[in-house]
């Protein structure tokens, strides 16, 4: 995820991203007071970018640290520079990735709690639908996300205010970013929304879902409707991390993802 354009964009204020080319590959830098990288993606050696990296961060007097990398780019560090640098698993950072499948018929004994909380949703909003956003509605979809907001204090936790700085990001140019958006209404009101896009030709990626918190079932049929509109065509649905959240975490893992996508950061240890 730390690849994709829409993430690094709606999160770049947040983390004072700037991003550069070195010969085939893309790099990532977030603070440029104190820098780390995502390990720059691309084709070649790790050789040529890694110690132009290092000397950039050297001549500025500090550590050449990548706060995110992929199994596949650990071993390649490892490879080009054994022993030179130390890795830290990430947890918080892991990627959840589901079957799409799963997430649209919400199938077997595992997910009947899911289920059942959607069928009770129904009991109780009987006029309940499913909405595409679009520029008539995006405004007001965008009011419910300050509503949930206030509701759950982003004013007083710095992670739910940075976050909520993203979304405020997201709807300001979610056309420009080409994402699809849908949204449940009970009631005639706006009470859940997913925001997400194709992150390549296997995967729909989901930026963004909220409901609130106090209608039972909301999230669960947000989840449901949104992968029944939009990921029908993909084999899997990648839906991010959980920075951490505990409840985040455990509502992610109830839906058993397909497999996890493992991060770490890597800190230089010693002059290359």
């Amino acid at each position: 995820m730390e690849y994709n354009f829409t993430s690094n964009f709606i999160w770049s204020k947040i983390y004072k991203l700037q991003i550069a080319y070195f010969e085939d590959r893309v790099i990532v830098m977030s603070d440029e007071d104190d820098p780390t990288f995502i390990f720059p993606a691309g084709p070649g050696p790790v050789e040529p970018v890694v110690k132009v990296l290092y000397e950039y961060v050297s001549q500025r007097g500090h550590k050449l640290v990548f706060n995110t990398v992929l199994n596949e780019d650990k071993e390649k560090l490892q490879a080009a520079f054994p022993g030179k640098f130390c890795f830290e698993e990430d947890r918080n950072d892991f990627d959840y990735v589901y079957e799409s499948e799963r997430l649209i018929s919400l199938s077997g004994k595992k997910l009947s709690a899911k289920r059942n909380h959607i069928n009770k949703f129904k009991l109780e909003n009987p006029n309940w639908e499913y909405e595409v956003i679009t520029p008539e509605n995006i405004e007001e979809t965008r009011q419910m996300s300050i509503d949930w907001c206030k509701i759950a204090g982003c004013q007083n936790e710095e992670s739910l205010y940075d976050e909520s700085c993203a979304v405020e990001r997201t709807f300001k140019y979610f056309f420009d970013l080409g994402l699809t958006g849908g949204l449940i209404r009970s009631e005639g009101k706006v009470i859940a929304f997913a925001i997400g896009e194709e992150l390549n030709d296997n995967t729909y990626v989901v930026h963004i879902e909220k409901a609130f918190y106090d209608i039972q079932g909301a999230y669960q049929i947000i989840n449901q409707q949104f992968a029944a509109a939009n990921c029908q065509d993909y084999e899997l649905i990648n839906r991010e991390d959980d920075a951490g959240d505990e409840g985040l975490r455990r509502a992610k893992l109830s839906y058993y993802p397909a497999f996890m996508v493992e991060k770490s950061s890597a800190t230089l240890l010693s002059p290359l």
